[in-house]
């Protein structure tokens, strides 16, 4: 599979042209030659497995917060934790209220 990646000019996990059909995993083709590579079972359980971990990651971060419930975060609840993703995202930096560049003291 990894010579028809390169056969793309690509590799595996790098693939970004869904659209085209040519997907070498068989996820995104139409293709026969590609679709007999995906085990449809095990790709399932990779996904419910994904899903899960996912979830539960939502809820650890749900808790770091106070929250008992992931339906409990509120846009408040966001921060970051660098100031080059507090200025991105123009969210506060953790533990203040400061957002770089947007409440910025003028003197």
């Amino acid at each position: 599979m990894g010579k028809d990646y390169k056969k793309l000019g690509t590799k595996a996990g790098a693939y970004d042209d869904w659209h085209e059909g040519n997907d070498p995993a068989g996820i995104t083709t139409q293709n026969t030659k590609y679709t007999k590579r995906l085990n449809p079972i095990k790709s399932g359980r990779k996904l419910t497995n994904y899903l899960k971990v996912m979830t539960l990651e939502a809820q650890t971060i749900a808790r770091a917060c106070g929250k008992n419930s992931l339906h409990n975060l509120e846009p408040e609840d966001l921060c970051a934790l660098t100031v080059e993703a507090a200025a991105m995202a123009r969210i506060p930096l953790a533990g203040s209220n400061w957002i770089p560049g947007i409440n910025e003291k003028k003197d």
